[in-house]
Formats: C-alpha cells, structure tokens, sequence
C-alpha cells in the first residue's frame, strides 16, 4: 500500500523513488514487522495471561518442563499479524507471489488457530482431528500447488534444480504440484514438532527465511540468476519483502520466546511458518536448497518417524523421547544448551545453503 503512495508522490518529488527498490523495502520489511512485534507483544502476553490461554505439558515429558505449565500460548498470532501488515505495507500488491505467500500463512495459520484453540480454549486433548488438520493443510497446500503450475510463465518455474550442478534441472510436468505439496505440508508439520523448546524453532525460521530472501532477490534478477546459473523466476524478487518481514516478526517474538519463554507460538504460528517457508523455496526452486538449511526440522521429523516406526516394528525406542531435542534434553542436557546448539547447527547448514550459489 505504501508502495502506491510512494509511487504517486515520486510523480512530484524524485525522493520518493527509492521506494521502488527491493533491498530497501525489505529492510523496511524487517523493521516494520520487528516494531509490530515488539509493541504488541507484552499486551498479547497479558491478553492471553487474563483469559487463561496457557500451555499443557505432557505428562512423560522432561521434569524441567513441569513450570511451563500455564505460559500463554498462541503467540503465534502476533507472528502471523506482524507478517501480514509489514508485508502489505511495503510489497508490490500486484504481484502473485505476494498474494500466494500470504493465501498459504494464513491458511495455514487459520488450521494451528483451531488445532491450539480446541486444545487450549476447549480443554480438548485431541485439539483438531489428524484427519481433517491434514485436509485442511492439503486445501492450502495443493491449492497453492496448482495455482504455481497454472500461473507458470515458463519450464524453468516447476523444473526441479539440483544444487552445485549448474546445468541439471529436471523437468516435472504435473508432478511438480504433487512435489510442491509435499514440500509445503511437510516444512509446514517439520517447523511444529520443531517447536518444542524456548525459542527453538523460531531462530532457524528466521535464518532460513533471511537465506531465502536472498535467493529470492538474486533469482529475481535476470543478471543476477544468468551469472549464478539459477533460475530467473520474474516477479519473485519481490519476495524479499515477505521473508525480511518473517524476519522482523521472528526477531521480535524471539523477544519473549527466549529462554524462559514468556509466550510460546503455538501451532498457529509454527504451522504459518512451516508453510510460508515451504511455498517461497518452491517458488523460487530451492525445494533441496531448503532441504539444507533446514535440517533442524528435518533431524526433528526423521527422529519421530524413526521412533514411531521401530516401536511399532520392534516394540522398541530409538531415542529416550522424540523430537530428538527431548532426546537430549533427557540425556541430561540444560534446555538452553540444546536450544543454542540447534542453533549454531543451523547456522552452519544454512551457509552451506547459500554456499551452493557459487558451487556449481
């Protein structure tokens, strides 16, 4: 919206003008969704405290999470709220990728919002059916999917590009919405079991969403993407906005999500965030690239079918618990040491990520 007004006023003052640049934009993006964060944030707090919206705690959990117990929930919404604005204000509102992003966040925050509310408000202990948590994942997932495929301008928007070689790119056809879903719906699951510890999950968001961004940047510019040999996908540097945006909510809810949360996101923000992470790396072809960067979420997801399967199969655990951040919680390790370590884990597999653009 800001960015019409800004395009009217440089009709009258050449100032104006510096708004039609990407990179300011998104860093207005950050800001702009850190402040919104940060001002609302301890009035949602208290907002949740008073109407009693706290976390249940599983009984065969870790003891150190027993005081948890009771910490407003649901924080999520000010993620999902902060996303929104700071992106409308400052994103181009003509272009599909914006509104693509946006339609899946806020899908699939609207289904975490009644998994948490039915478990939360409720006091119900299933929260929202597995059957029709996942239906409604697969509306938004394959919803998007198909749009992607319909709206592609060219092969190189649903080929699948392989990282380090430059001139390998497979061609999918109508697989490419059966891939596009599963990279969405399963980023999407892979954030929420991620989000089980203070702050855990939502620093690795943040990082991963700042890599995307730049690849959104770069794969947005034909000179950009013809020198790194990506593709040049039009339209989706205007992406960057979103991700800087994701970023400043991140960074500001990390505020009160730190160790000892103050507030937890919930599946209504975990759920939002998988899923807008998944569709920006199908749109700007990164799907492996975010396989990289996000292997927190992976290790997490690999951990707890690998521990579903052996017990059924074998009537025996792998781990103490699943996620595997329970496993070492477990294992004797302080809550913050296992937070940080993921954290610097993440660090790592995202610079190998963004290493990929010259490996080729």
């Amino acid at each position: 919206m800001l960015l019409l007004l800004a395009n009217w006023l440089a009709e009258y003052n050449s100032f104006f003008s510096v708004f039609s640049y990407l990179t300011l934009r998104g860093i207005l993006g950050v800001l702009t969704a850190l402040a919104i964060s940060l001002l609302l944030g301890p009035a949602l707090i208290r907002k949740l405290k008073s109407k009693q919206i706290g976390q249940t705690v599983r009984s065969d959990g870790p003891e150190s999470h027993f005081s948890k117990a009771g910490t407003p929930t649901m924080g999520g919404a000010l993620i999902i709220l902060a996303i929104m604005i700071s992106s409308l204000l400052w994103s181009d509102l003509s272009n599909r990728y914006t509104w693509i992003v946006l339609g899946v966040t806020f899908i699939f925050g609207a289904v975490g919002w009644v998994d948490d509310y039915r478990m939360v408000i409720e006091k119900s202990s299933r929260g929202l059916p597995a059957r029709w948590k996942y239906f409604w994942q697969s509306v938004g997932g394959l919803g998007a999917a198909i749009v992607l495929y319909v709206t592609a301008h060219g092969p190189a928007e649903t080929q699948l590009i392989i990282p380090i070689f430059k001139d390998v790119a497979i061609e999918m056809g109508l697989f490419f919405i059966v891939f596009t879903y599963f990279v969405i719906v399963g980023t999407s699951n892979a954030v929420n079991l991620t989000d089980g510890l203070d702050g855990l999950a939502i620093l690795p968001t943040v990082l991963v969403a700042g890599a995307l961004g730049f690849f959104a940047y770069l794969g947005g510019n034909v000179n950009f993407a013809n020198y790194l040999h990506i593709p040049y996908i039009a339209g989706s540097g205007e992406l960057i906005i979103i991700c800087g945006s994701i970023v400043g909510a991140g960074l500001g809810f990390l505020w009160f999500n730190a160790y000892p949360a103050q507030v937890f996101m919930g599946d209504v923000g975990a759920l939002a965030l998988g899923a807008a992470l998944g569709v920006i790396a199908v749109i700007v072809r990164q799907e492996l690239v975010l396989l990289i960067m996000g292997g927190v979420f992976v290790i997490e997801t690999v951990s707890v079918i690998l521990q579903v399967a052996s017990f059924k199969l074998t009537g025996r655990r792998i781990f103490r618990m699943a996620p595997l951040h329970h496993h070492f919680e477990l294992k004797g390790w302080p809550e913050p040491r296992v937070i940080v370590r993921f954290w610097i884990i993440t660090v790592v597999l995202v610079l190998i990520g963004l290493a990929t653009l010259k490996i080729r």
